[in-house]
């Protein structure tokens, strides 16, 4: 039985899991919460988004799912002897890294490998009969059962149409899947068919589906080549460049999300208390948070993650696995920028309450002796939960790509960790080189590229569906495009002759 192990990240993990399931459950009970996410329901980029993020979550929550396993016990051991106490091993695993050691992207080899090549990329010195030759060695893991060039293009051409075949037939089951969930509500197979093909009802089903059955041919595609080849290669320590794209959407999901709720409580307090009170709350919170923006945000976190790495190394009793620490090392990475970048949303919340503050409801609550905490948590904050929520879906995008940008200063995550930007830092000296390795930055870049696009769209529809005045201009801008209807004169005479009537 192995022995499952909760890091710091993997509790926030879960809890982000429960905290959205709650959220839907409150969701569904809100009149005004459901019509708004029903917005973002219909609108068709926005879901295609939501599947691919979908998509990553669900990477990030298996690659949550850590373990140690069991050991073997010592060979030699009697029948008479006690039972030993269970020994574990000191390396942690998941349940994703279960899931790709059924292919050769949880193999490492010696170093550098070309994506779908069989053979080192760079040459080696082999003695061959004796005598030394000096060439292009073969992989240990990939290519197996492989000899010739013809073979080689063979193989890959039979597994790629393999690929595509099973990413078909998953893609046709999905949508025999939706045409059965329609099938309730029609009153024929072909008509539950065009209520979702044709977007007869208001989600855009044929849009999601067209986006899950690409993810699907795509993944299917990568596993089945990954029976036996590195999809995109490897890097310099023989890792697959796959797998550690897949490995590091865990770290960007967890930097993008738990940095955005580390910003949450100081924004809010003082956000909330210096719009409300003015005078000299005001202008003390002011003066914080200018402070804090006019030091150079990269000095001020590369100070405190250097003081985080001292106090690390100097208590290594306190964690058992490196994994453990480089977990810690992320986790107050996050808090760290969190802490360091509440000063934006501050800003915002000042501004809006300086406005609600003044509205009748408000001053009325003030007027029958209400309490100023009171106030503030029954009837400022409801009102500034919009701006919350489109703050932390825009800035999670951004988050990600600063943390490529922090990891390229080695600043960033442990170098141990798998992340987005640890790969770009690697990059920069394997772009320079003669040939050039570009698969690895080019791996970075396809994953990040497309985390960070389908947050950026699904935070546009976010924004449109719970911001006021977004919703406001779009009326306005949707009454003046209506087309006029103009009445014949004849039936406006009748009109005019029965309103005398």
């Amino acid at each position: 039985m192995p022995s499952f192990v909760f890091l710091w990240t993997d509790v926030f993990v879960y809890f982000l899991v429960l905290a959205m399931l709650f959220y839907v459950w409150r969701a569904r009970r809100s009149a005004a919460l459901r019509s708004a996410w029903r917005s973002v329901a219909r609108t068709p980029s926005a879901m295609c988004a939501a599947v691919v993020l979908l998509t990553f979550i669900t990477l990030g929550v298996l690659d949550s799912i850590h373990y140690r396993p069991l050991l073997p016990p010592i060979a030699g051991a009697s029948a008479t002897d006690p039972a030993p106490a269970p020994v574990y091993s000191p390396v942690l695993r998941s349940a994703l890294d279960d899931l790709l050691s059924l292919t050769q992207l949880a193999q490492r080899e010696k170093t550098y490998s070309a994506p779908l090549a069989i053979r080192q990329f760079t040459k080696e010195t082999e003695l061959i009969d004796g005598q030394p030759v000096r060439d292009f060695p073969r992989l240990k893991y990939a290519g197996l059962g492989i000899d010739t060039e013809a073979e080689h293009v063979a193989d890959i051409s039979r597994r790629v149409l393999t690929g595509l075949a099973v990413g078909a037939a998953l893609s046709l089951l999905a949508a025999l899947l939706l045409t059965l969930a329609h099938r309730v509500a029609s009153p024929s197979w072909s008509a539950a068919w065009r209520a979702w093909w044709r977007g007869e009802n208001d989600l855009p089903w044929r849009a999601v589906w067209i986006t899950a059955s690409l993810l699907l041919v795509l993944g299917s595609v990568a596993l089945v080549l990954g029976g036996n080849y590195h999809v995109l290669g490897t890097d310099r320590t023989g890792n697959d460049v796959l797998w550690q794209c897949l490995k590091s959407i865990r770290t960007a999901l967890v930097i993008g999300t738990l940095t955005t709720l580390a910003m949450l409580p100081p924004a809010l307090m003082f956000g909330i208390a210096a719009g409300y009170f003015k005078g000299r709350v005001d202008d003390v919170i002011q003066y914080i948070y200018t402070t804090l923006t006019s030091i150079p945000g990269v000095l001020l976190i590369a100070a405190c993650v250097l003081m985080m790495q001292v106090y690390i190394d100097n208590n290594p009793e306190l964690f058992d696995t490196v994994a453990a620490r480089a977990d810690l090392r992320l986790f107050m990475l996050c808090m760290i920028l969190g802490l360091t970048g509440w000063a934006g949303l501050c800003r915002l919340l000042r501004a809006e309450t300086l406005k609600l503050r003044e509205l009748e409801y408000v001053q009325a609550a003030r007027a029958f002796g209400v309490g100023h905490w009171r106030i503030m948590r029954r009837h400022l904050l409801p009102n500034l939960m919009h701006i919350v929520l489109i703050t932390l879906v825009l800035e999670f995008s951004s988050l990600v790509l600063y943390e490529a940008v922090l990891s390229y200063l080695g600043i960033g995550v442990d170098p141990s960790t798998p992340s987005f930007g640890t790969m770009i830092d690697a990059a920069r000296l394997e772009m320079s080189r003669d040939p050039m390795i570009w698969w690895n930055l080019l791996g970075a870049f396809l994953f990040l590229l497309a985390l960070v696009l389908s947050a950026n769209i699904f935070a546009d529809a976010v924004q449109d569906a719970f911001d006021p005045r977004t919703r406001r201009f779009r009326s306005a801008r949707l009454a003046r495009a209506a087309p006029v209807l103009t009445v014949p004169a004849a039936d406006a005479g009748a009109n005019a002759s029965g309103a005398e009537r």
